[in-house]
């Protein structure tokens, strides 16, 4: 959580990539969230491709949904989902 930004995941993007205005679901917790911004060592990118480390800010989720080693990805294309029993 960042004071004036909000909630802010940190992680690497292994495939696809990664766009502000990208709604993204994350898993196994089943949260839907647009990104509004991407940013790598402070600085802001256009588009995250695999391989890179990136902070993104997302909408209305708090700190205490989101756990590590939850996964972020496209809500439109083929989402993550938590396995199934």
């Amino acid at each position: 959580k960042i004071g004036g930004i909000g909630t802010v995941p940190v992680g690497r993007v292994e495939t696809g990539i990664l766009k502000p205005g990208m709604v993204v679901v994350f898993a196994p917790a089943n949260i839907t969230t647009e990104v509004k911004s991407v940013e790598m060592h402070h600085e802001a990118l256009q588009e995250a491709v695999p391989g890179d480390n990136v902070g993104f800010n997302v909408k209305n989720v708090s700190v205490k949904e989101l756990r590590r080693g939850y996964v972020a990805g496209d809500s439109k294309n083929n989402p993550p989902r938590g396995a199934s029993d």
